[in-house]
């Protein structure tokens, strides 16, 4: 558990997780949730490209990873 709390603090990856999940349940469905959440992610990545940064893929991944869990909570709502 203290592995998977690491990972998340690094490079504020637990930011990308709750942003893709708060972006996935205001799409109000869950088809719209992983659609949004991958356009969340893909914006926040060019911004970080734009600023010099690289592409941070793993990042891209967690905020779509809170899309796809906010799409599974619109599947039971």
């Amino acid at each position: 558990m203290e592995k998977i709390i690491s990972f998340l603090k690094e490079s504020n990856r637990y930011k990308h997780l709750i942003g893709g999940l708060l972006v996935g349940l205001f799409a109000l469905s869950s088809w719209t949730a992983i659609y949004s959440a991958i356009v969340a992610a893909s914006c926040l990545e060019l911004k970080d490209k734009l600023k010099g940064c690289y592409w941070d893929w793993v990042d891209w991944l967690i905020t779509i990873l809170g899309g796809a869990i906010a799409a599974i909570l619109w599947l039971f709502l």
